[in-house]
């Protein structure tokens, strides 16, 4: 295939490009990330090197349905797919799996060095600092708008994206020990769940504000935790393991 045109780098950020065409593209080293792929179709494409992380219901390759054989090598399947629960039982559910996921890493942290959750990997945060972040997620989607919290945890880090956002209360100077950083983090970890305990749907506003990013369906603050609880897991288990190497 002939590329007619110099290759322009271009970002795409909340943009709604569904029903697009790409025809006769050039998409050698793109970053797909939080994308919605589904119904898209690929024909006379190049693949290698290629990969793809995410929810995989319904993938065909060259005519083979390659979904269970993903699934069933998937270490995290099926929770991936059970992080947008509609109903309490669900959101119980995930968020029982997710404290055992985090449970079961803080375990192996505690058979690491010293220093080792200081130890940043590739350029990415430390385990400190990801917890940090998760503190900050907290903050963000659960304590501001569900328990009327309208102060920030000091030590809590928003991701690069947001730092410029004036978050109350946070200190983006702070240097807390890790110690300091999981004792907060139980703490909010303990909240949520006893609210969750507790969580009637019906009973919440079908809308809340959240800071910098506006009004939003209630039930979405409870999936953006899942999801961030989630993703950080992974991200935490890939470098930790790394440092500890």
């Amino acid at each position: 295939m002939l590329w007619l045109n110099a290759p322009v780098a271009m970002e795409f950020e909340d943009q709604d490009l569904s029903e697009s065409v790409f025809w006769g593209v050039n998409l050698k080293g793109t970053l797909f990330r939080d994308a919605d792929f589904a119904g898209s179709h690929f024909f006379h494409v190049s693949m290698a090197n290629v990969s793809v992380d995410g929810v995989i219901n319904g993938l065909v390759v060259n005519g083979v349905d390659v979904t269970d054989y993903v699934n069933s090598h998937d270490r995290w399947y099926p929770l991936r797919n059970q992080l947008s629960p509609e109903d309490e039982d669900g959101l119980r559910h995930t968020w029982s799996q997710l404290v055992a996921e985090w449970n079961t890493l803080y375990e192996f942290v505690e058979a690491l060095p010293a220093g080792a959750t200081e130890v940043s990997v590739d350029g990415e945060w430390s385990f400190r600092d990801t917890l940090r972040h998760m503190v900050f997620v907290h903050d963000k989607w659960f304590n501001w708008p569900f328990l009327g919290e309208r102060s920030f945890d000091a030590i809590g880090l928003p991701n690069t994206g947001s730092q410029g956002f004036a978050w109350p209360g946070l200190d983006l100077a702070a240097e807390p020990s890790f110690d300091e950083v999981i004792a907060q983090r139980r703490l909010h970890v303990e909240s949520f769940g006893r609210y969750l305990d507790g969580l009637e749907l019906a009973r919440l506003p079908k809308e809340v504000e959240i800071l910098e990013n506006g009004v939003v369906p209630s039930v979405m603050c409870f999936h953006a935790v899942l999801e961030e609880e989630f993703e950080h897991l992974r991200y935490a288990w890939r470098d930790i393991e790394q440092a500890d190497r």
